[in-house]
């Protein structure tokens, strides 16, 4: 099939679709988050008993190791689709979309390991403010010295939400209705996950809001390369659409 009788995407604004993440991002930078992180994380915090939802076993066993579990079978399902849709004639047309989901869903789940090694935060279950060991510091600044490094920025159990953000941009094009549907989904989930983990003392608000925006600009970047097709109008216009290499490509 050739490019030119794809579907033409719907027109995005792309300033706007990086803009605004990396915006928040350089105001989470500039200006310390830290003040709203300790007092969010205090709402959950008993002194001398420790946070409300350490010891919840929905929490930790339903919403945490279920929650994950079932999002990872999904994404494994995901990838023997995209197989099939390579091997299986019938399902050739699937070939892109499932591959975009494979791209987004794969970055957007592991990026966090890298970064919670390179930044060495600590959770706020460890932190003396919280009855643990640990002194706290800001994100850009130098670490405390400690025997045991935080693993904690950015929040990983919310990417298990906000990776599908993908579903989002793979719907857009072809379903709208039902994609805004996807967008409302993650962004629920992807809620719930973070204020669980907040409440077992797991992250701090803004911990969770970077993953938020890591997994929108991983999910719209492979969008842009793989799947955004505009048409000749819109790609001429500056800050509305963008021209993928792959536009031109035949399948």
């Amino acid at each position: 099939m050739s490019a030119a009788s794809l579907p033409v995407s719907r027109p995005f604004n792309l300033y706007l679709g990086f803009g605004v993440p990396l915006l928040i991002m350089a105001v989470l930078l500039i200006a310390d988050p830290t003040q709203l992180d300790f007092a969010l994380e205090r709402l959950a915090y008993v002194p001398g008993q420790g946070f409300i939802g350490k010891h919840s076993f929905f929490l930790e066993d339903i919403l945490h190791d279920r929650a994950k579990q079932a999002v990872i079978l999904v994404g494994v399902l995901t990838v023997i689709g995209f197989i099939s849709s390579l091997a299986l004639k019938p399902f050739h047309h699937l070939r892109k979309p499932l591959g975009y989901m494979v791209l987004a869903l794969g970055l957007s789940t592991s990026f966090v390991t890298p970064l919670k090694a390179l930044t060495g935060v600590h959770c706020p279950w460890s932190l003396t403010e919280f009855g643990g060991n640990e002194i706290y510091t800001p994100l850009l600044s130098e670490r405390a010295p400690t025997e045991k490094p935080g693993r904690c920025w950015p929040g990983g159990h919310a990417t298990a939400g906000f990776a599908w953000f993908a579903l989002f941009f793979v719907l857009r094009d072809r379903r709208p209705k039902l994609a805004k549907a996807a967008l409302l989904f993650t962004l629920a989930l992807g809620t719930v996950f973070s204020v669980g983990r907040m409440l077992q003392g797991a992250h701090f608000f803004s911990h969770n809001l970077w993953t938020a925006l890591f997994c929108w600009l991983i999910s719209l970047g492979s969008y842009c390369l793989v799947l955004y097709r505009p048409s000749a109008a819109t790609s001429q216009t500056p800050g509305v659409s963008f021209q993928s290499s792959t536009s031109t490509a035949t399948e």
